[in-house]
């Protein structure tokens, strides 16, 4: 009998769509792009892509920017807004002194569960995105398409609960908290004081039903996550199931700081900026390779701190061109092979083990039959 073919599901944090796509958003995409297509190239495992926009416009950071808008920003024209309009928008709602109360959030999340509706600004920023996506040759996960969680956030409180790593304090005016207090770590809370659900507890409701449904999962988050994913990590693996990693990355420093977008985004370094700068700089595959293999195999996951240099960019993009230029070696191995050495025995790519590779100056490598699937 022959054995079932092995599910991976790659389950990268979610960008949501209230700003323009900075840098760091744009590393965390490349390195969750590279993966998924090397992955799905192996050809014995079937691999998902879970990103789901709807899943978490409910959330506090979503729907209240949306309360936002249509209180304090009636008369947006929708037709001419940009990425860099839509982040200072983001900003002053982000710095604004009186949050508007959860129960003012409630007709967004009613529209968003019932229908998938999205924002009207939303969705021209995730149109916007759809074009960078295409410019970078990324696969789309469908930014655009409704893709309702697999559980209603009662339903996760109650599977939790059947496992005892659930304390639901609604009743006492209290939140509902994830509780791995067993496994050593805090109880960290899945809602407001008035049962809204957070990003984590928005994430349960499609990585839950995921730990029976899958044999691995690839957790991608940034680094002022980690206690969060730590916490995931623990919960899987408490369920049983699937096998789960974790992959940190660090967000891109900017003349040595790291700056959150809430806090806005200049826009040389938006994906809008880079785009205008590139698109004549070189050829697209050019640019494609080049800026996977500055973002991933160049700034690595980030721990040296390593700020963003254009220069250095650019010069990714040159020896990509060079690069592409170049026949494979008959001596090469073939691009299944090539990458099934960069899987660590795991069932799934690692990003950077693969692009780190195709810079091999002494080792036969498969470039351009593994570029043409993997990363144009």
């Amino acid at each position: 009998m022959t054995a079932a073919r092995p599910r991976v599901l790659i389950a990268p944090v979610t960008v949501t769509p209230t700003k323009a796509l900075g840098l760091s958003h744009l590393k965390g995409l490349l390195w969750v792009d590279v993966m998924y297509r090397a992955t799905r190239s192996l050809g014995d495992c079937d691999v998902d892509y879970l990103y789901s926009n709807t899943t978490f416009n409910v959330t506090r950071q979503t729907a209240g920017f949306w309360e936002y808008l249509d209180r304090a920003c009636g008369n947006i024209d929708l037709s001419a807004a940009t990425e860099g309009d839509v982040g200072l928008l983001y900003t002053a709602f982000q710095t604004q002194s009186d949050p508007p109360p959860d129960a003012a959030l409630l007709p967004y999340v009613r529209a968003v569960e019932q229908t998938g509706w999205t924002h009207p600004v939303s969705r021209r920023l995730l149109e916007l995105w759809r074009g960078h996506f295409a410019w970078l040759g990324m696969h789309d996960p469908g930014l655009t398409r409704r893709q309702p969680p697999q559980l209603a956030f009662n339903e996760v409180v109650e599977q939790l609960a059947k496992h005892d790593l659930c304390l639901d304090t609604r009743k006492e005016g209290g939140p509902v908290y994830l509780d791995a207090t067993a496994q050593g770590l805090p109880l960290r809370p899945l809602t407001s004081l008035t049962g809204h659900p957070n990003y984590l507890g928005c994430a349960l409701r499609d990585l839950l039903p995921a730990v029976a449904q899958y044999d691995e999962i690839v957790l991608l988050h940034d680094r002022e996550l980690t206690q969060d994913y730590i916490l995931l990590h623990k919960l899987f693996d408490a369920l049983g199931g699937a096998r789960t990693h974790r992959v940190c990355l660090d967000r891109v420093p900017l003349d040595g700081a790291v700056r959150s977008s809430r806090h806005g985004v200049g826009h040389e370094h938006t994906v809008t900026g880079l785009a205008g700068e590139l698109r004549t700089y070189a050829t697209p595959q050019a640019v494609r390779l080049g800026m996977r293999l500055y973002f991933i195999a160049g700034l690595g996951k980030g721990e040296n701190g390593q700020s963003y240099r254009q220069d250095l960019l650019r010069q990714s993009i040159d020896r990509a061109g060079k690069l592409l230029a170049r026949e494979d070696s008959p001596q090469a191995p073939d691009a299944a092979a090539f990458l099934h050495q960069h899987t660590g025995s795991r069932n799934h790519v690692d990003a950077y083990r693969l692009t780190s590779a195709l810079l091999r100056r002494h080792q036969q490598v498969p470039l351009r039959a593994t570029a043409t699937t993997v990363y144009l």
